[in-house]
């Protein structure tokens, strides 16, 4: 049952309700009514079109959403925040505060998914003692298939022979790069768009996380060892029926930027 409510002393019977919903289970009678409750997607269009918070689904309360009006960042600090970005390689021994975390991986699992799916799990290492005893575990792995002449060739085991080297070397942490934390995104294979939503859940987060100063970076050498030991999935507690999308390692960043770089001009395609 969605509990699709309509407030009618607050309801203006502008019909926007019923306008937006994109699944088109909403229709105007003397109020909006709710004609089929299976066809209902879940969106919440319907509370957030609402102009006077008449409309309650799924037992929320509208008057708990933010309003956005006045809310929103400009297209200045927007631009600021995507141009200014960095994947960082440098972090404080620290953990991020618990309640900040928290608020971000709630916020951030706000990002659309095909057909409102909402299934993207977030495996996420909270604590730096946990995140350090996973490099150990990774690096014995990476350093026994070497050692068995296991490493595949090109670019994989290029990087990890990196890895190794540099770990084994000066304990420099190439793999993880010194982060206290890993945020991984999957969701289930039957969703309609697995892959899509697990990285658009993860680059969310990325933007989110670096706009509460943060600093994180897309963690393609994990990836690679992921996909050399695959059980290491099911060991983090993955389930085995999803399909992970990618990796992310975050934290107070040991080093600040002051400005954004300058790129471009951007590649278009220009369908005429």
């Amino acid at each position: 049952m969605n509990q699709f409510k309509i407030d009618e002393t607050r309801c203006i019977q502008c019909g926007e309700c019923a306008t937006d919903c994109p699944a088109g289970v909403i229709a105007m009678q003397d109020y909006p009514v709710m004609t089929d409750e299976e066809g209902c997607i879940r969106c919440q269009h319907c509370l957030a079109v609402c102009p006077t918070a008449a409309v309650s689904i799924l037992d929320r309360d509208p008057d708990m959403s933010i309003f956005l009006k006045g809310n929103l960042p400009g297209p200045l600090q927007m631009a600021a925040l995507i141009k200014g970005r960095r994947s960082v390689r440098r972090y404080q021994e620290a953990n991020v505060p618990a309640d900040l975390l928290d608020e971000l991986l709630e916020t951030a699992w706000h990002a659309p998914t095909g057909v409102n799916n909402q299934g993207v799990l977030f495996t996420v290492v909270r604590d730096r003692t946990v995140l350090a005893s996973l490099r150990q575990e990774v690096h014995a792995r990476v350093e026994k298939l070497a050692a068995a002449g296991g490493l595949p060739e090109g670019m994989v085991g290029r990087y990890l022979s990196l890895v190794l080297s540099a770990w084994k070397e000066s304990e420099n942490d190439v793999l993880f790069r010194g982060a206290p934390h890993l945020l991984i995104t999957s969701s289930p294979a039957s969703a309609p768009c697995p892959v899509q939503d697990a990285h658009i859940a993860l680059a969310t987060f990325d933007l989110l996380a670096q706009s509460r100063g943060l600093g994180t970076l897309w963690d393609g050498i994990f990836m690679m060892a992921l996909g050399l030991f695959p059980d290491l999935t099911r060991r983090l507690g993955i389930p085995e029926d999803h399909l992970v999308g990618y990796a992310m390692v975050f934290g107070l960043p040991a080093v600040q930027y002051h400005r954004t770089v300058q790129r471009g001009p951007a590649r278009l395609n220009v369908v005429k």
